[in-house]
């Protein structure tokens, strides 16, 4: 019997750190909170684990698909939030969107020169800086006006910048709600 401790034990710090891994994904705007949910569900079903009173169970699993749902919206309603705020068109939200996403891998490989924190700073800066540069383009396309272009700007990228914090917020808490749920049998 203590082997099947020890290799769930092992299972389970694999899944820690594999949902660790995961969750940075969210800095270059890919669904790292989700990946965090399908290694819970994955390890949940593997594991034979689904009907346990505690630990890790599918009511884990659905909480943590709560938590991250919350995350996402978050992440979107405040980057759109941001540029509407400002008198911002759906051009100019759906241009932004698609440049944090530009903005974010541009941002990550331009930090790869700094070990660790540089990708995730760079696709954080990029991410924002693309969202400016979107809803910028996406206003003067629309209305072609500078000085209006300029605050859609900034506050989709201000509002993008809190948003994706609030997704990482959401993903650091999923992470403790997954390492305290495996650990405890």
């Amino acid at each position: 019997m203590p082997e099947i401790e020890y290799s769930y034990y092992a299972w389970a710090l694999l899944l820690v750190f594999s949902a660790s891994i995961a969750w940075t994904t969210n800095f270059v705007t890919l669904p790292g909170n989700w990946f965090v949910v399908g290694m819970a569900a994955l390890f949940v079903e593997v594991m034979d684990i689904g009907d346990a009173e505690q630990g890790l169970n599918w009511h884990a699993v659905v909480l943590l698909a709560v938590i991250a749902a919350g995350g996402e919206a978050l992440e979107f309603f405040a980057g759109a939030a941001g540029a509407v705020n400002k008198g911002g068109s759906r051009r100019a939200v759906a241009l932004a969107i698609l440049g944090t996403l530009v903005g974010s891998i541009t941002g990550a490989i331009m930090g790869l020169p700094i070990p660790i924190l540089g990708p995730l700073i760079g696709a954080l800066a990029g991410g924002a800086g693309g969202a400016f540069a979107g809803a910028y383009l996406g206003e003067m396309w629309k209305h072609g006006g500078s000085d209006k272009s300029v605050s859609v700007g900034w506050g989709a990228a201000i509002g993008r910048l809190f948003g994706t914090l609030g997704k990482l917020a959401a993903g650091a808490v999923m992470l403790v709600v997954l390492a305290v749920r495996v650990f405890t049998l």
